[in-house]
């Protein structure tokens, strides 16, 4: 974008505000005075260290990469047409199962049942409800991850028995759960 030079009016506009302005802080100094240049001192180096560089920034401290990145990575197994329309929400699940509030040993045997029962009744998308979990930082020096069962599921639906029947695992849509939530494609009876 070009800037359109000021008319003669305007300019003289200017020079009267400018001269009834006061400086907000006049114990500071004024840009227009030159700066002392600073003095280069050499750099000391210690093991693979130099002395005065600046540190990289680490990433958090998290063990494993987050389970939506995960679940996103896996390759797409089903029909391209059919992922985009789950992806967006506009395939309804067939069934459902919320796993809220279960402990781990309670939610394993209920998932496992209610996949197989529906791969057996000829469904091919089902939801799966965990939850998005409770913030549980305590401040220790061990990173606690949020939501135990939102971990799990994907782990549990990748293992025998079920990964034989399970096509693709994605992330439900907003309108399903959204981060709380997954689709899950069955593979066709035979």
């Amino acid at each position: 974008m070009t800037r359109r030079r000021l008319r003669p009016d305007e300019v003289e506009l200017w020079r009267k505000v400018a001269e009834t302005a006061h400086r907000m802080h006049p114990e500071r100094h004024r840009h227009d005075e030159p700066k002392p240049k600073p003095v280069k001192t050499p750099r000391q180096r210690v093991g693979d260290f130099t002395v005065g560089q600046t540190v990289r920034t680490l990433p958090r401290n998290d063990l494993m990469p987050g389970i939506e990145e995960e679940v996103a990575r896996q390759p797409v197994k089903m029909d391209a047409k059919a992922f985009g329309k789950l992806k967006r929400g506009r395939l309804e699940p067939e069934a459902r199962i919320d796993l809220h509030g279960m402990t781990l040993d309670r939610a394993h045997p209920a998932l496992t049942s209610f996949i197989l029962r529906a791969h057996q009744r000829g469904l091919r998308l089902v939801l799966v409800i965990t939850g998005k979990g409770k913030e549980r930082d305590e401040g220790g020096p061990i990173p606690v991850r949020r939501g135990v069962l939102k971990h799990q599921v994907p782990q549990w639906l990748k293992m025998a028995p079920l990964n034989s029947v399970v096509l693709q695992i994605a992330q439900a849509h907003l309108s399903h759960g959204g981060g709380g939530a997954y689709y899950v494609y069955l593979r066709r009876t035979r």
